[in-house]
């Protein structure tokens, strides 16, 4: 079983713990924020908070839309969308009353994903994974109560979901998001789960099952399984990594369709597969 050390790739940053309440009211927030801490740019984290608003599916929003989806007050928005589209990282369209990405967002995404050595390293191992599965092999890092794909792997045969990267999943039902919370120190992961907890409302208790039964199953077999938790037709096992040179705390998962992988076959073929393609990767990373 991969060592998972507590590093501070697990860490809860004070951005997390910003509430919306919190980010309505300026002086509020900004003690929320901050911890106190005079460094926290409350504006700053505005404004990323208007260009985290945008998904691949919502990709053209009006000022109100944006407001509802940062939690920030409208007035607000107004101001920030017209500096991020001055500054070219939002485009408006007039007819519309609405704004989407531009490409000078895109470059801040491509160069972190550039720089993200584990990619180049993975990938191989990856590919390997998913030509002998006849599935889909993904290489994933947390963002607050989500898993944002980094790297994507498919074999000719997969018929998997249409997932590429930037794609977010929850971390709560997933079988990569189950596999990194089990590795999670106890601390990070109590405050993930409370928050996990007001998210799921009244589905809490069964998720919060499964996310127990995951931590069981890392803890026997080094991997955490979803079977139908995450969508009904969708099965998948998860293993973590924690590079030791502290980039990050990530996690590879291995899905198809329920009717190509059986629940027996995760469990005493992929599963332990993807815990060995898990070694290797950490191996290679620190022989470089």
């Amino acid at each position: 079983m991969p060592v998972i050390p507590a590093s501070g790739g697990f860490a809860v940053t004070a951005y997390e713990t910003w509430s919306t309440e919190a980010r309505r009211d300026v002086g509020v927030g900004a003690a929320q924020a901050s911890g106190h801490d005079r460094k926290f740019v409350v504006a700053l984290a505005r404004g990323l908070d208007v260009l985290r608003a945008f998904t691949a599916t919502e990709g053209l929003l009006g000022n109100q839309e944006i407001a509802t989806r940062a939690g920030l007050p409208k007035a607000t928005v107004s101001r920030l969308t017209y500096t991020l589209t001055k500054l070219g990282y939002l485009t408006h369209h007039e007819r519309l009353s609405k704004y989407q990405l531009a490409p000078a967002a895109l470059s801040i995404g491509y160069s972190a994903l550039a720089n993200m050595r584990i990619r180049q390293i993975a990938r191989p191992y990856m590919q390997e994974l998913a030509n002998y599965t006849g599935a889909s092999v993904a290489l994933g890092s947390r963002d607050r109560l989500n898993l944002i794909y980094i790297e994507h792997c498919r074999s000719s045969a997969s018929l998997m979901l249409r997932l590429d990267l930037g794609a977010r999943i929850p971390i709560a039902t997933t079988a990569m998001g189950r596999a990194l919370l089990a590795a999670t120190p106890e601390k990070e992961r109590v405050w993930l789960m409370d928050h996990i907890a007001r998210r799921e409302g009244e589905r809490w208790p069964k998720v919060r099952a499964g996310i127990e039964q995951a931590i069981k199953d890392f803890a026997a077999q080094g991997f955490a399984i979803s079977v139908g938790d995450w969508q009904p037709d969708v099965r998948a096992v998860g293993v973590p990594l924690v590079p030791a040179d502290g980039s990050g705390a990530f996690a590879f998962n291995c899905g198809a369709p329920a009717f190509q992988l059986t629940r027996e076959r995760l469990e005493h073929d992929i599963g332990p597969r993807l815990v060995n393609m898990a070694r290797n990767v950490e191996a290679a990373l620190n022989s470089r």
